[in-house]
Order: structure tokens, then C-alpha cells, then sequence
């Protein structure tokens, strides 16, 4: 038997989509875009980082390494605040 979705099923797949496509675009036009291109590399080598740290009997560096990754993870995420301007003195 072969179900069939219904025309509110199939709206809702498609509102799912674009609100999807509405979030890359606004990621895409984040200022910052390189830096969220490179953090998946970053991240990588800190936890093999970390995992060496680890293997070798130092876990208080490995323990360190995934605190300061889980800072750096929200920090990245977040929109970057505008840049003040100094103020002018005259």
C-alpha cells in the first residue's frame, strides 16, 4: 500500500525547505564566513590533539583541550558584534 501525503504534509515539507534554504543564505552572508569554513579543520586537530594528549598520560591537557573546543564552538556560532569605532578626540 502505497500512502500518499496529503496537501498539508507536503506545504509543511516545503515551508521545512525554505526556511532551511533562508538559513544557508543568511550563514552565507555572515562577514565571517571564512572562519566558519575553517573551524571543522580547526576542531579536527585540536581533538587529535587532545586524543594524543590523552594516549600519553596526560589527561589534564586532553580535559583542557575539549573545555577551550567547547568555548570556541558557541563563540564561533554566535553573529560577530560590530566593530566599535574609536572615538575621535580632537
Amino acid at each position: 500500500m502505497v500512502h500518499r501525503r496529503s496537501d498539508e504534509e507536503r506545504i509543511a515539507a516545503l515551508q521545512a525547505k525554505i526556511e532551511m534554504l533562508r538559513s544557508k543564505a543568511q550563514d552565507a552572508a555572515r562577514p565571517d564566513q571564512a572562519l566558519l569554513r575553517e573551524a571543522p579543520k580547526f576542531h579536527k586537530r585540536l581533538r587529535e590533539f587532545a586524543q594524543l594528549a590523552h594516549d600519553h598520560g596526560r589527561s589534564d591537557v586532553a580535559n583542557s583541550i575539549v573545555a577551550f573546543m567547547a568555548g570556541l564552538d558557541r563563540m564561533v556560532q554566535e553573529l560577530p558584534e560590530p566593530t566599535r569605532r574609536p572615538l575621535l578626540r580632537r
